[in-house]
């Protein structure tokens, strides 16, 4: 049973980075309790786990893969047609 969720957006508006791009970044790192969503430039993120600390570490896990794949798609710039995103819609 879940007891702790959160929801992460990040709007990459103005950025120049794709977050189709970012969420394919993330998803190697994603368990099933973790999915992602990308609604025109925001990149929505919702985590559950069976406790508040699992909870934190896997947000505090995901900050830091979050700067790891900005920058990356930072340097890929307009690259698109980012095709297996595993299950980002």
């Amino acid at each position: 049973m879940t007891e702790a969720r959160a929801t992460i957006r990040v709007d990459l508006d103005g950025s120049g980075v794709d977050p189709a791009i970012v969420a394919a970044a993330l998803a190697p790192d994603d368990t099933p309790e973790i999915e992602h969503r990308v609604d025109g430039t925001v990149l929505e993120t919702r985590v559950e786990r069976g406790s508040v600390g699992g909870l934190r570490s896997t947000i505090d896990d995901y900050v830091v893969n979050l700067g790891v794949a900005m920058r990356v798609a930072e340097r890929v710039g307009g690259v698109k047609g980012v095709t297996d995103m595993n299950g980002v819609e």
